[in-house]
């Protein structure tokens, strides 16, 4: 068990005062056996008109905030506390129907599944380059299938980077072999896809431990990563930007279908281009001692 706190801070700089539009955040954790949320705050410049909170259709959830307000710099802060208990071994206590690849889900669940199988940008490359985790004529275990495509991009693949939104399509990302977090997550996304897994897209934060700072990519900003449901195991964590597999240090905030659901904040300002200068993000997580963490907010709510 740990105490995780976690800061991120998006900031827009404007060259003259503008007006805003809604605003659609997605940054508080979801609760789970894993990791349980102490506490959540929120903290907006200029002072938002309204704030609502809501739950989309995959159960996260959304803020919506609005503003009557001009300004030339717009600024979200959260602040956020839990509990995190990591899987850091999973066990894959696979239903032996499904241990051997290709698995078929069974017929109740399949119509909840089906969403999260269909391949948003089918392509035999595509399917050339997952089928490579494959034994061809042989017996291939599903859980050593999937850890070694985890670890393939990871050890394959050149990190990268990139602040312009968006996520690469996986041919793309196939072809010049680099790309971010959420680009490697969609492009194992879409392999298991092709190769009949059920697999949604996961974005969150990424916990940097001091033991190894050099070692995880995508700590200073939101993260991403993916889920595979194995029938008898639930929806399983799988890291290709950093070869993990299981929920250690890994703080799921949303679950999606496609990257484009669950980007982690989405607006728009009323002026013209060039009055956009720029946007900064800043993410930090970092483990508390007991008297940082529980044992304040116990003093604290008595």
């Amino acid at each position: 068990m740990a105490i995780l706190s976690v800061r991120h801070i998006t900031a827009y700089t404007y060259a003259r005062p503008v007006g805003f539009g809604q605003h659609r955040m997605m940054f508080r954790p979801r609760d789970s056996y894993d990791q349980r949320l102490i506490e959540a705050d929120l903290a907006v410049s200029p002072e938002p008109a309204s704030v609502t909170w809501v739950h989309d259709v995959f159960g996260n959830c959304i803020t919506h905030v609005g503003f009557d307000a001009s300004s030339e710099n717009l600024r979200f802060e959260t602040n956020i506390l839990l509990d995190h208990t990591p899987q850091l071994a999973p066990q894959f206590l696979i239903e032996p129907a499904a241990k051997l690849w290709p698995l078929k889900y069974d017929a109740e669940i399949l119509p909840d599944l089906a969403p999260y199988m269909d391949v948003q940008h089918p392509s035999l490359k595509l399917e050339n380059w997952a089928s490579r985790f494959t034994r061809s004529g042989l017996e291939t275990e599903t859980g050593h299938l999937l850890m070694t495509m985890t670890m393939g991009i990871k050890e394959s693949f050149h990190y990268s980077r990139r602040t312009d939104p968006g996520t690469q399509p996986p041919e793309v990302t196939l072809a010049h072999r680099r790309g971010t977090c959420r680009d490697f997550a969609w492009l194992m996304i879409e392999a298991c896809r092709s190769l009949g897994f059920a697999a949604r897209f996961v974005t969150g934060y990424i916990y940097v431990p001091s033991r190894e700072p050099s070692t995880i990519r995508g700590g200073g900003s939101t993260h991403a990563w993916v889920q595979v449901f194995l029938p008898g195991a639930g929806w399983i964590e799988f890291d290709p930007t950093n070869g993990i597999v299981g929920s250690r240090d890994l703080i799921r905030v949303g679950v999606a279908r496609k990257p484009k659901q669950a980007m982690p904040l989405i607006g728009n300002f009323v002026g013209g281009r060039s009055d956009y200068l720029g946007m900064t993000v800043d993410v930090s997580v970092a483990e508390q001692t007991p008297m940082e963490g529980v044992g304040a907010l116990v003093h604290k709510a008595g």
